[in-house]
């Protein structure tokens, strides 16, 4: 099974117009599918799919980063995930799932989610996906 390895990175572009997104880019050799969660602090969402051609980024939440930490799940075409420790509620359409609690009971999947700590001041980010033994 192929194991893509993760490489995030802080994006601010000082000569551009000052954004604030969370992005995610795909720099695999293939199409990945992609699953965002977050919280405001209070409640918890799952969302999902976004399908990324290769070399292509999305931007998956629009203005300032409300939260420190958010959750990522992707996978790609090959069988190869990108996964983590932090569960989190997902189905096999299209999803937007309030709460983390109880997936199987309310008819979803438990999903591992890995953790990206855009720390607490960053406005922006950008998540980088790639293959393993490939420059970042």
């Amino acid at each position: 099974m192929i194991r893509p390895t993760l490489f995030c990175a802080f994006f601010l572009a000082a000569a551009a117009p000052a954004r604030a997104d969370f992005r995610l880019c795909n720099n695999t050799t293939g199409r990945v599918s992609v699953a965002l969660a977050y919280t405001d602090g209070q409640a918890w969402v799952s969302e999902g799919w976004w399908n990324l051609k290769s070399s292509a980024c999305e931007t998956l939440l629009r203005g300032p980063l409300a939260a420190e930490f958010y959750y990522v799940y992707a996978m790609d075409e090959r069988g190869g995930e990108w996964k983590g420790k932090a569960f989190m509620c997902t189905r096999d359409h299209e999803f937007k799932i309030d709460g983390r609690e109880n997936c199987f009971v309310r008819g979803y999947d438990r999903t591992g989610f890995f953790e990206v700590d855009t720390g607490k001041d960053a406005r922006s980010w950008t998540v980088q996906l790639t293959d393993p033994g490939r420059p970042r």
